[in-house]
């Protein structure tokens, strides 16, 4: 007898006609955790893309309640809701906030860490495109060094923020590290993050097209390539110990990855680039870093 299907949405809990471009990360991750998280859900979504895939008042996306809030106000908001479910009795409701990077790592850092500071008991979600998509690929703390965008014309000069050290500076309970190709590993960090009391963060790293200029159909396979070169590896982090997710059976070089996305197109005009050399030592160090990290 064939086996039957094993889908990995059981429960489809998005509505049809999502507002985004063709390949963007944000929908796929939106199906992928309403489905664990429940209708009972309250989804805080600060000024991002998602604020405009959702849709406008009466329209909405999700089978939950979204509440709009400020770019800088996300964290806030959502303590609040959890604060006030919780004297109506309704303990049961989770409290998510979808945030891209600029919501998280530059505005929203504030309320994010006094969140984090307090324990607030809800799930932080960063979508992570590396720069303020929304408003025109203006560059964010969270955008790459050599990526270009349209306030570093000629290619960021410096380094991605490290929210993730950030982050584990605030000895929360679970924070990990997510991508949309790997789906079951997603999933799994979900439903994990969803059992746990206190404040929850994962960072996703979210594929975007036309801000990192590539064809739409690609961005599975670049989101793979991230996650294959350790320029986003995945782990999770549960009361300080800590544990690689998925280890790469070769190494592959960043090139492979930047290659692929016209946001970096100018660091390969005469040959390869200095920056992509000295990216490459950033990843192997950041790498051993989190292995002596896994060890301790």
């Amino acid at each position: 007898m064939k086996e039957e299907s094993k889908y990995l949405i059981e429960n489809e809990n998005v509505y049809c006609g999502a507002l985004s471009c063709r390949g963007c990360g944000w929908s796929l991750l939106a199906r992928h955790v309403s489905s664990v998280m429940g209708t009972k859900t309250v989804y805080v979504v600060p000024a991002c893309c998602f604020s405009i895939i959702a849709g406008p008042y009466p329209m909405n996306l999700l089978k939950g309640t979204v509440v709009h809030t400020l770019f800088a106000a996300a964290a806030a908001t959502a303590t609040g809701i959890r604060h006030s479910l919780n004297r109506q009795g309704k303990n049961d409701a989770p409290v998510v906030v979808l945030a891209g990077d600029g919501g998280t790592f530059d505005i929203g850092l504030q309320s994010l860490s006094g969140a984090a500071a307090r324990g607030e008991d809800f799930i932080f979600i960063c979508n992570n495109n590396g720069a303020y998509m929304n408003t025109g690929v203006q560059s964010s703390s969270a955008t790459p060094i050599g990526s270009i965008t349209t306030t570093n014309p000629d290619g960021k000069g410096t380094n991605a923020k490290d929210l993730m050290g950030i982050i584990a500076a605030h000895n929360i309970p679970y924070f990990a590290t997510a991508s949309l190709a790997f789906l079951d590993d997603l999933q799994q960090k979900i439903i994990k993050a969803k059992s746990i009391k206190g404040f929850r963060f994962i960072m996703i790293d979210s594929p975007c097209p036309p801000g990192h200029k590539y064809a739409p159909e690609l961005s599975i396979e670049i989101s793979r390539l991230a996650v294959e070169t350790n320029y986003f590896p995945l782990f999770e982090a549960e009361n300080g110990t800590y544990k690689i997710n998925y280890l790469p059976k070769k190494k592959v070089s960043v090139s492979e990855l930047l290659i692929r996305q016209g946001r970096f197109s100018h660091l390969f005009k005469n040959g390869t680039s200095k920056i992509i050399a000295d990216v490459q030592k950033q990843i192997d160090l950041a790498w051993k870093k989190l292995n002596d990290r896994v060890k301790i």
